[in-house]
């Protein structure tokens, strides 16, 4: 009997998916925006369990994030290989929320997925989404969309594509259009080759629930594309794609907004994608929002799924389940049931600080947490946070965080913090964005002392859920978040005692893709944090960070 994969198979923050495959290694690179390092990358040999392995933009000098605003920073990775060496493509946008976008695109190579990768190369600034294909002959290209600030705009979609001088490491010959339409939107292209047919395999309508995914195919690289339209036009409505991967008009089902595929051959011949997808809460936004009125909130972001496909008689690829809809379980490659039995990765859940470098599961907000904001030495066994910017703050803030992957999850630290004034502050934080949080932080009060309390930020209004509370100074404090669904409730207690709640529970799915009226595209992140507004880095020290999918 055939072994199944459970999907998503990357749970948590991990959009737009890009799949290859080196001999019996399989690699899956995704999205980071404005967190630090660029790049996830999972490592398989059986398309079932994903390994963390090291960030490819790990080096300021690679990926300057300071400045960058919500849901800007590292768009779509496109990861491939030819001939020993590993390419990844990847956009470092700067600019979003005005017409005129800044999309720089980049390229960085190794000879090992685990580094070093080399100093990025400029591509073009057309739009995000950038991908590289390897044609058969040598020549490389890179196809990606493009984006129009004109208003009204002419196309709702455009792709184009450019040669690449791989020796020269530059762009090279005429850039050329090789999609347009006024309604169907295309993005994420990749271009791969079988049987003398390039075919085309792009993201249509968005990122929401209407998400999809078609597939075109030419005889010429360059075009023209016919595109395939799948047999299901009950369902479909006028203007909308013809998508191959689609969860539209299926609310029903697990894995919503399915799209955004890649694909990949496996050794023994058969063809998986990986895509994008997002679990639904409960929650949706109210009928009169700025944004999405009505829509379900997504409060763990997009994550990552896998689908089993097929070609058929004329040479099209469909999914393997005989329709559109993407599945919970699917049926693992031969190479699972041919391998050897592999243990699942086992995931960080408690840390206890005894290493001197930071597990890979943590990320930081724009800038990496090098020895100006934290040290794993200075106290042995305990993480030291040096206080920085705060919240708010888009260049220096000294915090670290690890995805929420459940919507059931429970994460506890202990901390030592003593703070001189309410400027100072360190604690637990459940975080989607610098405008959308939950943070129970200790600080000092002028008449409580020192003190905890509960504030919550979203979007850009901020109010705190409880006074100061009072604790005792000198002693160390275990703080603790447990998640239901999109509920938060909040603890707080003496090392040697027992947790007593902080504040009401409250309702968490603000932190979600439709309802932060900034950014949209990430995930809520559970961290530990500290700031120190007076500017004389006061240090909190952690001693233990617990995260788990249950109580």
């Amino acid at each position: 009997m055939r072994k199944m994969i459970h999907n998503p198979v990357l749970r948590g923050f991990h959009p737009d998916p890009s799949i290859i495959r080196v001999g019996e290694d399989y690699y899956i690179a995704t999205s980071t925006f404005e967190w630090w390092p660029g790049v996830r990358l999972h490592h398989s040999r059986d398309l079932i369990h994903w390994e963390l392995i090291e960030y490819p933009l790990n080096r300021v000098s690679q990926l300057d994030l300071k400045g960058v605003g919500a849901s800007q920073g590292i768009w779509a990775p496109c990861l491939t290989y030819d001939k020993g060496t590993y390419y990844l493509v990847y956009t470092v946008v700067k600019a979003f929320y005005c017409n005129m976008y800044d999309t720089n695109n980049y390229l960085v190579t190794a000879e090992s997925i685990h580094g070093p990768w080399s100093e990025p190369v400029a591509l073009n600034n057309f739009g995000f989404d950038p991908s590289l294909f390897h044609d058969d002959d040598g020549r490389k290209y890179i196809v990606s969309m493009v984006t129009d600030h004109r208003i009204p705009k002419k196309y709702a979609g455009r792709l184009v594509m450019q040669e690449f001088d791989a020796e020269d490491s530059k762009m090279t010959g005429p850039v050329k259009e090789i999609y347009a339409a006024k309604d169907i939107f295309l993005e994420g292209p990749h271009i791969f080759k079988r049987k003398g047919w390039y075919y085309l395999f792009s993201a249509d309508t968005g990122t929401g629930e209407l998400h999809g995914q078609t597939i075109q195919r030419s005889r010429n690289i360059w075009g023209p594309y016919e595109m395939y339209r799948p047999d299901y036009d009950a369902f479909r409505q006028k203007g909308e794609a013809y998508s191959v991967i689609t969860s539209r008009h299926h609310e029903d089902i697990l894995l919503q907004k399915a799209g955004h595929c890649d694909l990949v051959e496996t050794q023994d011949g058969e063809w998986y994608v990986v895509h994008l997808c997002g679990r639904a809460s409960k929650e949706r936004n109210c009928q009169d929002a700025k944004r999405f009125a009505g829509s379900r909130r997504y409060m763990i972001g997009r994550e990552t799924a896998i689908q089993k496909m097929r070609w058929t008689e004329d040479d099209w690829l469909v999914l393997d389940n005989g329709t559109v809809v993407p599945q919970e379980m699917v049926e693992a490659p031969k190479c699972a049931d041919q391998a050897k039995e592999e243990v699942a990765y086992q995931k960080l859940v408690r840390d206890d600080f005894d290493s001197e470098v930071l597990d890979l599961e943590y990320q930081s907000l724009r800038v990496p947490m090098d020895q100006d904001y934290i040290s794993l030495t200075e106290r042995p066994g305990w993480l030291r946070m040096y206080g920085r910017s705060g919240l708010a703050s888009l260049f220096s803030q000294c915090l670290l965080a690890r995805r929420m992957t459940e919507y059931h999850m429970t994460a506890e630290i202990c901390m030592a913090f003593e703070p001189d004034v309410f400027k100072q502050m360190a604690g637990l934080i459940v975080m989607y964005d610098t405008e959308n949080y939950l943070y129970l932080h200790i600080s000092k009060d002028e008449d409580a002392g020192k003190c905890i309390a509960l504030l919550k930020a979203e979007n850009k209004n901020y109010e705190y859920l409880t006074g100061y509370l009072a604790i005792e100074p000198g002693k160390d404090i275990v703080m603790k978040v447990v998640l239901k669904d999109c509920s938060a409730q909040f603890y707080a207690g003496y090392r040697e005692g027992t947790l007593q709640s902080v504040g009401p529970s409250v309702d968490a799915s603000f932190m979600s893709d439709e309802a932060c009226e900034e950014g949209w595209f990430t995930g809520t992140m559970i961290g530990i944090c500290c700031q120190d507004l007076t500017g004389f880095g006061k240090h909190a020290d952690f001693d233990y960070f617990q995260v788990s999918d249950s109580e």
